[in-house]
């Protein structure tokens, strides 16, 4: 059964716009938590647009789901995870001017400092993950730095599905490939998780793809959720996936 990780960073997003302390992210993680998420994933930036680390710290005390952390390779950011100890890290690219995560992280060619701060966080207990493309060289590298797992972006899968029609070869041809760094990562005996751009149209087809541990879902659920309520938006997901995770 593919688990389900829920995003809550466009609640803080949300919030920032008055920082009035509403929407409240720990209000809207236990919401998450009641209507099935098995995780919830927050990605502390650097310039704190969204999530604070006020969120994070409260977080690690009220959850009884796993808490994922998204941070970029930084020793500010490595000091708040080795404080906090969430249940797993993803290691994620970050430029200052990108609205959201653009692509996954060049690993291949950053291999000394990763495998340094992989190295801290699992002498702390923590799992680590590390964001990238469906590249079969990354995915070689992830295993190469020690990480547990990897969260292939299925950023370009998601954009072409949306704007090709359901026989459109473009769509299929990435989601060949991101099976093929799949089949690479569970070779390698990394942990497999995807995210970004899933929704509730294009989820099935990853179901499908051998090995899937878990989804990091947040814009599609936050979205359907203005209009549907964010239990309803989880409870959807997690049936959706459990469906096409069971054909």
């Amino acid at each position: 059964m593919i688990k389900l990780g829920v995003n809550i960073d466009h609640i803080a997003t949300l919030r920032q716009a008055r920082r009035e302390g509403v929407p409240s992210v720990v209000e809207a993680a236990l919401v998450c938590e009641k209507a099935g998420a098995d995780g919830i994933t927050v990605h502390l930036r650097e310039d704190r647009r969204h999530i604070q680390d006020y969120d994070v710290y409260s977080l690690r005390e009220i959850l009884k789901t796993k808490l994922n952390l998204e941070m970029a390779a930084t020793e500010e950011v490595l000091g708040v995870a080795l404080d906090v100890k969430p249940d797993s890290v993803c290691i994620v690219p970050e430029k200052r001017e990108e609205l959201t995560t653009e692509g996954g992280l060049d690993v291949k060619n950053n291999k000394e400092n990763l495998s340094s701060i992989i190295s801290k966080l699992k002498k702390a207990g923590i799992m680590v993950s590390i964001f990238i493309d469906a590249d079969l060289e990354q995915v070689s590298a992830c295993s190469e730095v020690g990480a547990d797992a990897i969260e292939l972006h299925t950023g370009k899968y998601s954009l072409l599905f949306k704007e090709s029609d359901s026989s459109s070869k473009e769509w299929k041809g990435e989601l060949k490939r991101i099976a093929e760094a799949s089949k690479e990562a569970l070779k390698r005996k990394l942990i497999l998780n995807a995210g970004h751009g899933l929704d509730y149209e294009n989820v099935g087809q990853i179901c499908k793809i051998h090995g899937m541990n878990e989804f990091n879902i947040g814009f599609s659920i936050i979205s359907k959720a203005i209009f549907d309520g964010l239990q309803k938006a989880v409870f959807d997901m997690r049936n959706l996936i459990e469906q096409n995770s069971n054909l």
